[in-house]
């Protein structure tokens, strides 16, 4: 079977070198600015796939012709697609005789869109998954082909999630691959009415409400770790916070107000009667740091209200 892989960051890779030889093609997203001095950095796919020695393409629009001549001159039997990052076309999509398939990182039909980790760690959903389907028009709406759980830890954050969902996506997608080869992969057709959405992150989904009860806020910081960051403001001045997990012992005040200065980091009142322990912080222009470290640093007192 000849295989042309579509994708973009770390967590396409173990798909694609599961993949192995029957990939005659990759695709990913140009090389795009990051970093403190915005220079062009490639895709982890791209590193992935010059290592290996893969003819590589990156589209500014995958969709124009160009971008299909060069996919079409491949020859594929299937287009598998991990976290591209572009919308697929009609025309793309009917290019391969086997179809494109997708591996999707929930249970769908939950969590449909961009952001399916964070959205299940941010509602505090107790299970994920991976799922491999056949792709449409539609977003996430294609026919689900596998699927696989995953238990969601109490101390995950979106980045160790997606560690072990990329790992058990590969061996799904591996999986699925040989189904369609063979001629045996099922075809379940999605429940809508049992969809939700997982939208992508915005600015407002990074700031802390502290009227919130202390789960969801334990929640939502885990559900921003690695990346962008939960966010709460000290003086006017914005504080990321990474780490925190809920105390339990009756301690409350208003919402947002430092309770108590411990060993191992900063008791914070939340929304209900409850509070959180903040373990690690990241003040603005500088390097993360144990919060302990953070009050010293930066004169927090008992009493002070974040938010």
């Amino acid at each position: 079977m000849r295989i042309v892989f579509m994708g973009t960051p770390r967590f396409a890779v173990p798909t694609l070198q599961k993949l192995g030889p029957a990939v005659v093609g990759v695709v990913t997203q140009p090389d795009r600015p990051r970093g403190r001095g915005y220079r062009l950095q490639p895709s982890a796919v791209k590193q992935a796939a010059a290592a290996a020695g893969i003819p590589l393409l990156q589209p500014q629009q995958v969709n124009d012709q160009t971008a299909l001549a060069e996919i079409t001159n491949l020859s594929p039997d299937l287009i598998v697609v991990v976290a591209f990052g572009q919308i697929l076309s009609a025309k793309l999509l009917a290019l391969p005789p086997l179809g494109c398939i997708n591996l999707h990182a929930s249970l769908l039909p939950r969590w449909r869109g961009a952001a399916p980790i964070e959205r299940a760690i941010m509602n505090g959903d107790a299970v994920t998954g991976v799922t491999t389907m056949y792709m449409s028009t539609g977003l996430d709406t294609g026919d689900i082909i596998m699927q696989e759980k995953e238990e969601i830890r109490p101390d995950d954050t979106a980045g160790t999630l997606a560690v072990r969902l990329a790992q058990k996506g590969a061996h799904l997608v591996q999986d699925t691959v040989k189904a369609i080869a063979t001629g045996t992969a099922p075809r379940h057709p999605q429940d809508d009415a049992l969809a939700s959405w997982a939208p992508p992150l915005g600015k407002k989904d990074e700031i802390l409400n502290w009227r919130l009860p202390a789960r969801q806020i334990a929640d939502q910081i885990r559900a921003l770790n690695p990346a962008p960051g939960a966010v709460t403001f000290v003086a006017e001045k914005r504080l990321k916070i990474w780490q925190a997990r809920v105390i339990d012992g009756g301690l409350s005040g208003e919402p947002g107000q430092v309770l108590e200065i411990r060993t191992d980091g900063l008791v914070i009142a939340c929304g209900a009667q409850d509070a959180v322990l903040i373990h690690e912080v990241q003040p603005a222009g500088k390097r993360s740091m144990p919060a302990r470290a953070y009050a010293c640093g930066y004169h927090v007192r008992p009493g002070d209200v974040w938010g």
